[in-house]
């Protein structure tokens, strides 16, 4: 991945973050190949982001054919056509964003997206709109032209778990299979852990021994990240250990990729998003569920 023992986002040597701080972002708005990339709604755009960002969110990405959209278009060249649309090449360094009290983990799932594509220089912007905006830093209005550029994939499958392979371990685990090597995260609010149902949720629940850390857990208040000490706290809570292999769910794997972006920040490598997650899992009444 582009933040381990790599050339980092604006030219420096070393181990770069996968969170870029808003002075580091201003600093180097003008670098050649830098790509920022607002993933809020286009009207949201329109009104205001940082200069020189483009747009894009997560559902562009989405199965067409499919009522699940959680799910990634199978096809990869429509993928890469999109992403190449939007400036986006290999050899591009990508600096992500949104407002993150307000975005349900959008910025955490468009990275992950990249990362599971196989582009290696992609960072998060800490604190994300509301601290670039609270800070006065540089904006502009309108729409974004960006100019295109070559963007093709070179897939990770270990950055991802699909239905049959969750239903096998879950399976394996209510027949009693010892498995302490996984961990299953449920990233959704308590209240629908424990079983409210929103729209096109035919079944209320959580996946059988999954454990709840709620995606909106992870922000101090001007919207950046806790701490690395903070987070691991946290996820030591829950007896995580950085050699499990950590499986991310939520409703439509948005909040999940959020959650696995803030885990490998805390330094917890072997991290799957389940894509289909809830939406997926919920229809499919063969499989079983816990409340």
């Amino acid at each position: 991945m582009g933040i381990m023992n790599k050339v980092d986002a604006f030219g420096g040597y070393g181990m770069p973050s996968l969170f870029v701080s808003t002075d580091e972002l201003e600093k180097n708005l003008e670098l050649p190949g830098l790509v920022v990339v607002d993933v809020r709604p286009k009207l949201e755009f329109a009104t205001g982001h940082i200069f020189g960002a483009v747009q894009t969110e997560w559902r562009d990405f989405s199965d067409p054919d499919s009522d699940i959209k959680g799910l990634l278009n199978p096809q990869m060249s429509c993928l890469e056509e999109k992403l190449s649309a939007l400036g986006i090449g290999n050899e591009n360094r990508v600096v992500v964003y949104t407002d993150p009290f307000d975005s349900w983990g959008s910025e955490g799932r468009i990275y992950w997206m990249l990362s599971y594509l196989g582009h290696q220089n992609v960072q998060v912007l800490d604190g994300g709109w509301v601290k670039w905006k609270r800070e006065g830093r540089k904006t502009e209005m309108g729409f974004a032209r960006p100019t295109s550029a070559v963007f093709k994939s070179s897939v990770r499958p270990e950055l991802i778990v699909l239905k049959d392979e969750m239903k096998n371990l879950i399976n394996s685990r209510v027949e009693g299979a010892c498995l302490e090597s996984h961990a299953v995260i449920d990233a959704r609010s308590p209240k629908e852990y424990n079983g409210a149902m929103g729209p096109g949720i035919p079944r209320g629940g959580h996946v059988p021994s999954a454990i709840n850390i709620p995606w909106d857990r992870f922000f101090n208040e001007d919207a950046s990240i806790k701490s690395h000490e903070d987070l691991q706290g946290i996820f030591r809570e829950h007896n995580l250990t950085d050699d499990q292999e950590i499986i991310c769910y939520c409703t439509g794997g948005v909040r999940s990729a959020w959650l696995l972006t803030v885990l490998q920040f805390a330094g917890y490598m072997k991290v799957r998003n389940y894509t289909g997650s809830w939406w997926e899992w919920s229809r499919d009444s063969s499989l079983p569920i816990e409340t």
